[in-house]
């Protein structure tokens, strides 16, 4: 099995958390008999010591060579890439960007989106960043889509995720992208993550911790779970809370950054993804399961969203 091989670019105060987090999704990703799927590789703009953001440092043994020999390039940031990065240190990572082949996955971390435009490489595409630098990186990079609201963006081979914890679902995307729902789920309970959020979650929401006496949506969400294979309504979800539809569809966006509609079909969508990959069920019988109601329904939903026909789907990702 060939390794696919990713490098992470470091710069001086990289912050080592988020480092971290890209080495162990990454690394906790292997097949069935515990061969990793992944070979992931530090290296900086010059190879040699690169100081974090704590009180230690990084003995760097790569330099930006290393970008034009991997599939996938990760940008590590660092607390100043909004405020005060010099142009001595801008025209070299845009210089190291540039040995990146062309069609390799590249993916930066929080405010690094900064300095990935700053190389033109987000003109006319989504991108998304910390949320406090938003305002920031919209005014200083106006051809760039900016999506200020969620987790992380793709937009075909590159991505941008928010900030330190989205580093981990932007992972697991590019995990569950190369191999299926079922080795991102492995990965996800390894590193004890919660379940997978979708790219387009909120970074904040309105309410993160919900007021005393005032009811959420955790038990209608749970309920919904264990009851995907039903034709599901508004009405059900807002009967286990005992609300209105009207205050569940708030509350509901408020908590979870989008829809009780896009919620359920994010949820049967992956349902169905770890029921082709680990069964041989019928596509037919997966749709209901999943509650789709027919293949022909759960078919088009696959398509709209994932690109993808569920035959398709099973040949690439089954077993």
């Amino acid at each position: 099995m060939e390794q696919h091989r990713i490098a992470v670019l470091v710069r001086d105060g990289v912050l080592a958390m988020e480092l971290g987090v890209v080495h162990r999704v990454f690394g906790e990703a292997c097949d069935a008999e515990g061969r990793p799927f992944y070979d992931v590789t530090t290296c900086a703009l010059e190879a040699g010591s690169v100081r974090t953001d704590g009180d230690f440092a990084l003995e760097v043994e790569h330099g930006p060579e290393l970008l034009s020999e991997v599939s996938t390039v990760v940008v590590a940031s660092t607390d100043r890439d909004a405020v005060s990065v010099s142009d001595a240190e801008q025209s070299a990572v845009t210089a190291a960007l540039r040995r990146v082949r062309p069609g390799t996955r590249l993916a930066s971390i929080c405010t690094a989106a900064f300095l990935v435009a700053a190389a033109g490489l987000l003109d006319g595409r989504d991108a998304t960043t910390h949320w406090a630098r938003v305002a920031a990186f919209r005014e200083r990079f106006p051809t760039v889509r900016v999506r200020p609201e969620v987790l992380y963006t793709v937009d075909g081979n590159i991505l941008t995720s928010a900030g330190v914890a989205s580093v981990a679902d932007m992972c697991l995307h590019m995990v569950r992208s190369d191999h299926g729902a079922a080795v991102g789920g492995v990965v996800s309970r390894r590193v004890v993550m919660p379940p997978h959020r979708q790219a387009g979650e909120a970074q904040l929401t309105a309410r993160p911790v919900a007021e005393d006496g005032v009811a959420g949506t955790a038990r209608a969400r749970s309920w919904a779970l264990e009851h995907l294979d039903e034709p599901l309504s508004l009405r059900d979800l807002a009967e286990r809370e005992g609300i209105s539809t009207r205050t569940l569809s708030r509350r509901f966006r408020e908590e979870t950054g989008t829809s009780p509609t896009q919620w359920l079909l994010a949820r049967r969508l992956e349902r169905a993804r770890e029921l082709l990959e680990t069964t041989e069920l019928g596509v037919d019988v997966v749709a209901a399961r999943c509650g789709f109601g027919s293949a022909a329904a759960m078919r088009l939903h696959m398509r709209a969203v994932m690109q993808v026909s569920p035959s398709v789907y099973r040949r690439n990702f089954h077993g």
